[in-house]
């Protein structure tokens, strides 16, 4: 008798729930749009985006410089975390012992609920006076994708491991009756069974390293500009938004929101993208 009463009860709270999540997130693009409504009424979209020019004094609103160098920490951040995320989630799923399975996972859990300011403190005393010695100012963007690639890890590692772990267990019994080794089992049959769930939790990696400012704002030197080099510093779209809102008024204020519905854009694009890489099932 408990049980059904329970049901009824915990079905429309569920649901509530939900709705308050969707409603959340519609609000916050709803504000989003209508921060940036006066800057798109006045300047066309294209030209936010294909315009270099960012001289707010000016009137000047191009991001080009900014979306290209936020592209490419979050692409630099990815190439380097990915291998080393994929490579810890297959020594936890299938190498390490157990004891040292649970020491490797608190340490990776750690590493994810790190504060991203920390990280950033840790990029600008430690790596940055580094590789100042070797190309001043040391703020750059490589090094930004570097402790970015910290900064996510975790997230590639922890989404390749639950990959791992769901895979049906008679895909290793199969491949262990057939006599395959274990480094071929591996490379042969896990990663490309869980290559979909794998890429879905790059996907969500690379967002949270497109979104990310702390770091970004800490370690990448804020030039607005194209780099020339990976030891160039950079200004991300993230950054700009943090540096400039507090005094941003009128058309400056309102193409700083353009920076942000651009942003949003993006994460979307590549949530969907992971949501639809997810469905598929690579070992069905």
């Amino acid at each position: 008798m408990f049980q059904p009463h329970a049901d009824r009860i915990a079905k429309p709270l569920l649901a509530a729930a939900a709705l308050v999540c969707a409603a959340v997130l519609v609000l916050i693009i709803a504000v989003i749009i209508s921060g940036a409504w006066p800057a798109l009424i006045s300047q066309d979209l294209v030209v936010f985006i294909t315009d270099a020019s960012w001289y707010p004094l000016e009137g000047q609103f191009g991001m080009l410089s900014m979306l290209l160098a936020s592209l490419l920490v979050m692409m630099i951040a990815i190439l380097l975390a990915a291998p080393m995320g994929i490579i810890c989630a297959i020594f936890i799923a299938y190498i390490a012992p157990v004891r040292v399975q649970k020491i490797y996972r608190f340490a990776i859990a750690l590493l994810a609920g790190m504060p991203s300011v920390v990280l950033g403190l840790w990029g600008l005393t430690v790596l940055v006076p580094l590789v100042n010695k070797w190309s001043p100012p040391g703020l750059s963007l490589l090094l930004a994708g570097i402790v970015l690639a910290v900064m996510i890890l975790p997230t590639v590692a922890l989404t390749s491991l639950a990959a791992f772990k769901s895979l049906p267990i008679a895909l290793q019994q199969a491949a262990s009756a057939l006599g395959v080794r274990q480094h071929v089992q591996i490379l042969k049959v896990f990663i490309p069974a869980a290559s979909a769930a794998i890429l879905s939790g790059m996907l969500l990696a690379m967002a949270r390293a497109l979104g990310e400012t702390m770091v970004v704002l800490m370690v990448a030197g804020n030039v607005v500009q194209f780099p020339s080099g990976l030891m160039e510093p950079v200004r991300t779209l993230t950054a700009n938004i943090a540096l400039e809102m507090a005094y941003a008024t009128d058309q400056h204020r309102a193409a700083l929101f353009v920076s942000g519905l651009l942003l949003t854009a993006m994460v979307l694009v590549m949530m969907s993208f992971a949501a639809r890489i997810k469905g598929h099932n690579d070992y069905g």
